[in-house]
């Protein structure tokens, strides 16, 4: 199920012995971009005119204009492509304008400098009443945390800015910019709830709002739909953003990286989580942008192929970290002739000591490449039939059938007009990823594919598409017909029996199935069952007979199931894969993620080993083996990664023999101040159904 609203905190401004308690835990000040040892560090090599520092403050210089007059509004309004813009333009250039005059204040101790900073500052503070519009909610996230930075400059130094001002700037972050954006925006492309993040984390610091710190951090971790970091960067650096333009994935990973860097100042750190996920995902980008073409599971936008000012700082802590970073690298020193204050923000007194030995940035390669983009040798029989575009699958397949011929869709689209129905004894094959079959919405039916049969055997379906959006074309902007929007009642693969072990001898092979609003996969009453490297991706939505009912891989009474590096993710409303009284099953080396439900959920099934899984960024929790009328027995869970679940990493009702072993599992669960790797299991006897 896709949560809007998760678990959120209760924030007041009480001054009762219990809000004492919740933010006794001080925080650095300053302490936002950069902590006070941070900005003397930094003013230092400005005056010591050491490069790149020098020339960076010297094109700051030039870009400041002291005779600036902010021109604030009381509601401001800003819709899509500025259209309306009542005073967006002039408070982009405002918190711009104050954050440059504060680090200038701070660096030469002009006042002019302050003043300027002070009276921008002031002007909005006094002035401004709500935002309106579209995009005002991304515009708020865009100039909230950077105003802070500089209140929390102009606050910390002698700057002069009276109190009373300053209590009316705490007043407008906590009245105008807090409600407007604390409850996020997670189905809008992932950039917006990044820098609504990083913006809820500076307020959080310049108020001294412990329990909002912790929450925008639990929100990065953890935050539903596209919403948080895990949701945004795949682990191999993809962004959810790529196949829509190069824009807006550095703004996201950008806004992922600047709330990151101010966590980084309070002592959090959210650079080496996920395996060093903001460097994979910069990473990946930049390799794109600087003209090698790394794979993606969507085909990757040249759109927007313009390197962005986000890579300074990004470059200079993994580097400090010891992590090689080369493409990152090479974008930061292509920008940095020209950029001025993200070079200056980069600056940490703790990097300067460092002298670590450099490694390489660790490759994730569990389920990597999986479905039909996975390009597999495979050995044709010569007697093939090969079905074109404008020719019938179902003719080919009934004429193979019971014969063990190979049927192969070449690639283009392949529409069906009704379900396609698969015999025994036949492979049904395409040619990779552009061999796509597509259900016509007009066919009247649900499903695309489901067995001719009850008891259907020796089949294999490998090397294609089951595309079970409304559309076989993706659109340019992905998230716009991820299947969750989709009205439609689309079931991808749908394979029935009447009796366990009826149907045998299934084999799913580089398959990709995705963006079907039931099960993408739905097998039930199947013995000697495997799926190999394919790839389940966006299926099972809300559609009838409801949310967490329809999943990725659905399979009921199966025995004997093999699930092997594949890769089972982003379920809008359900799980990566669902068991239930199936047995011998075997989940090795895949990658379960980013699902709305549990990662894996079992009931009532035995003799199950889940090994060696990446398991992560799941709503609720990472694998739940729930008790419906028995528990699950014989259950197997070892040297899994299992990591940023919402819920517990492992989480067991009433579960007979269960053995965990050699598990990582680390921040699953809300965030309270650590990154914790404690209370992450919850395995308990209780008969207790879930609701």
């Amino acid at each position: 199920m896709i949560k809007i609203v998760r678990n959120y905190l209760v924030i007041t401004l009480s001054l009762t012995l219990l809000c004492t308690t919740l933010y006794a835990q001080k925080f650095i000040h300053p302490g936002i971009n950069q902590s006070g040892p941070d900005l003397a560090y930094m003013k230092k090599l400005v005056l010591d005119s050491v490069q790149p520092w020098t020339a960076a403050f010297d094109r700051l210089k030039n870009e400041t204009d002291l005779s600036f007059i902010p021109h604030p509004y009381t509601h401001v309004l800003r819709g899509p492509y500025d259209k309306p813009d009542v005073g967006g333009r002039e408070l982009s250039k405002s918190a711009n304008m104050a954050y440059n005059c504060a680090l200038l204040w701070y660096i030469t101790n002009k006042k002019a400098y302050a003043n300027k900073a002070i009276q921008i500052i002031n002007a909005w503070s006094d002035t401004l009443w709500d935002f309106d519009y579209n995009d005002a909610k991304l515009l708020a996230a865009w100039t909230g945390h950077v105003f802070c930075n500089a209140a929390e400059i102009l606050r910390y130094t002698a700057s002069g800015w009276k109190q009373q001002d300053i209590d009316r700037f705490s007043g407008m972050l906590m009245t105008v910019y807090f409600p407007f954006l604390r409850y996020y925006y997670p189905t809008a492309n992932g950039n917006w709830d990044g820098a609504i993040g990083h913006t809820l984390m500076a307020i959080a610091i310049f108020t001294d709002n412990r329990p909002l710190f912790n929450h925008a951090v639990d929100h990065f971790l953890h935050g539903s739909v596209n919403g948080s970091l895990f949701k945004y960067i795949y682990p191999n650096g993809e962004c959810q953003e790529s196949p829509r333009d190069q824009g807006h994935v550095q703004l996201g990973e950008g806004e992922f990286a600047g709330a990151a860097q101010v966590a980084y100042t309070q002592g959090v750190d959210l650079f080496s989580i996920g395996n060093d996920r903001i460097a994979k995902g910069l990473e990946y980008t930049a390799q794109f942008l600087l003209g090698k073409t790394p794979y993606c599971y969507c085909e990757i936008s040249p759109r927007g192929k313009k390197l962005s000012d986000n890579y300074e700082y990004v470059y200079r802590q993994y580097s400090a970290m010891g992590i090689k970073v080369p493409y990152i690298k090479e974008a930061a020193d292509k920008i940095r002739p020209n950029a001025s204050r993200s070079i200056l923000t980069s600056v940490r007194a703790s990097f300067k000591n460092l002298t670590r030995v450099s490694k390489n940035l660790p490759l994730d390669t569990t389920a990597y490449i999986a479905g039909a983009g996975n390009k597999q040798q495979m050995e044709v029989p010569k007697n093939a039939i090969w079905v074109s575009t404008t020719q019938s699958v179902q003719a080919a397949l009934d004429s193979a059938a019971g014969t063990g011929r190979w049927v192969i869709i070449t690639n283009g689209i392949h529409t069906l007009k009704t379900s396609l129905r698969i015999p025994s004894g036949v492979t049904l094959s395409g040619e990779g990823e552009k061999s796509i079959i597509f259900l016509s919405p007009s066919s009247g039916e649900r499903d695309a594919l489901i067995n001719k049969q009850a008891d259907i055997h020796d089949v294999t379906i490998r090397d294609l598409v089951i595309e079970g959006g409304l559309s076989p074309l993706t659109s340019t902007d992905p998230n716009s017909n991820r299947s969750f929007r989709n009205k439609g009642d689309r079931g991808g693969i749908i394979f029935r029996s009447e009796e366990p072990g009826k149907m045998y001898n299934l084999r799913f092979i580089d398959i990709t199935v995705r963006n079907c609003t039931y099960n993408g996969v739905f097998i039930s009453g199947a013995e000697h069952l495997s799926f190999i490297r394919c790839n389940f991706d966006e299926n099972g939505a809300a559609v009838v007979p409801g949310p967490k009912l329809q999943h990725n891989l659905l399979l009921t009474h199966c025995h004997n199931v093999r699930i092997e590096e594949s890769r089972l993710d982003t379920s809008p409303y359900g799980a990566g894969i669902a068991l239930l009284n199936c047995a011998d099953v075997s989940c090795v080396n895949n990658e379960i993620a980013r699902n709305a439900y549990h990662g894996i959920l079992i009931a009532q099934s035995s003799d199950v080993e889940i090994n060696n899984n990446l398991i992560e960024g799941n709503n609720e929790s990472g694998i739940m083996l729930e008790f419906l009328y028995k528990g699950s027995s014989d259950i197997t869970i070892q040297h899994n990664r299992i990591h940023f679940n919402s819920g517990y990493g492992v989480e067991s009702y009433n579960t007979k023999q269960i053995q965990l072993k050699d598990n990582v599992c680390k921040g699953n669960g809300i965030f309270t101040g650590i990154i914790s790797d404690k209370n992450q299991v919850k395995i308990t006897s209780e008969t207790r159904i879930m609701f």
